[in-house]
């Protein structure tokens, strides 16, 4: 019982890296080449940084949406069909 309970918990924790992993690395990115522009043309503007990350982060949301709908409904479906092996 303890087995699939802790192996619950790292299935989750593996989906949350999953999900947010395409996210967070196009906002690796975007810091990254925005920075790199910064530090050549001494341009030190805080909203040249912030918005271009930030939409760059929503379009990444957006098209990846339905893989991460449908990766997020099968676990939930998994989840729902373990129901009953966990009650006494």
């Amino acid at each position: 019982m303890e087995a699939k309970l802790i192996g619950l918990g790292v299935e989750t924790f593996k989906i949350a890296l999953y999900l947010s992993m395409p996210m967070l690395l196009a906002g690796l990115v975007a810091g990254l080449i925005i920075s790199i522009f910064q530090a050549t043309t001494q341009i030190n503007e805080m909203t040249l940084s912030f918005v271009p990350k930030i939409l760059i982060v929503i379009v990444v949301a957006i098209f990846t949406m339905p893989w991460m709908m449908n990766m997020m409904m099968e676990f939930t479906i998994r989840m729902i069909e373990m129901i009953p092996t966990f009650v006494f």
